[in-house]
């Protein structure tokens, strides 16, 4: 993903999104091991980049698929895993599962500037710039209220909020349907501003 210029994908994003994904499903009151699996889902997401950026969703459940053979995982939960590793993506993805929607739901909503592998102010790519305005950004699970909400604070200095639709409208398409599939509605707070 350096190579050809993408945000980071590595260590961080899979810890960060094996633990958001598990941390949904815990709030939500899934059962733990419905979590532990969403856990193990999000840590492998996107491993397929490692074949091709191209439905690397689908190359990452095929992956998988060996390694948590080898690993002795139950034939069930593993095709569960994989079926989450091959929608996490918004082009075809679909939340079929808790599992699955808690990955979509991690995995679209990580927008830092800790993404940023060259962090020029002046950057011509859109996704560096909005990543790198991002100052925080924290996915607030309300079982009680059946809300999961995305905060972001942006610096509009670097970019304008427009920009961020511009390039995440489709992910938050994908996120709404996934908070949908747990019972929930989706909701969107930039610079406090609640925009869904």
């Amino acid at each position: 993903m350096e190579a050809i210029g993408f945000t980071e994908h590595g260590f961080r994003h899979a810890d960060l999104v094996a633990h958001i994904a598990m941390n949904v499903l815990k709030r939500l009151g899934f059962p733990e091991r419905e979590a532990e699996l969403a856990g193990i889902a999000g840590y492998l997401h996107d491993i397929g980049n490692s074949i091709s950026r191209s439905f690397h969703a689908v190359s990452a459940a095929l992956l998988a698929q060996s390694v948590l053979i080898r690993l002795g995982m139950d034939p069930e939960e593993m095709l569960v895993v994989m079926n989450a590793l091959g929608n996490h993506e918004e082009e075809y993805g679909v939340a079929a599962s808790p599992i699955s929607a808690a990955i979509i739901l991690a995995d679209k909503t990580d927008v830092h500037r800790s993404r940023v592998r060259t962090p020029d102010p002046l950057t011509t790519d859109i996704h560096d710039r909005v990543n790198l305005a991002a100052q925080r950004s924290f996915l607030r699970v309300d079982a009680d209220r059946k809300l999961i909400e995305l905060e972001i604070d942006i610096d509009t200095n670097i970019s304008q909020v427009m920009e961020y639709f511009e390039i995440f409208l489709s992910r938050m398409v994908i996120c709404r349907r996934a908070a949908e599939f747990l019972g929930c509605q989706f909701g969107l707070v930039i610079n406090g501003v609640k925009l869904l």
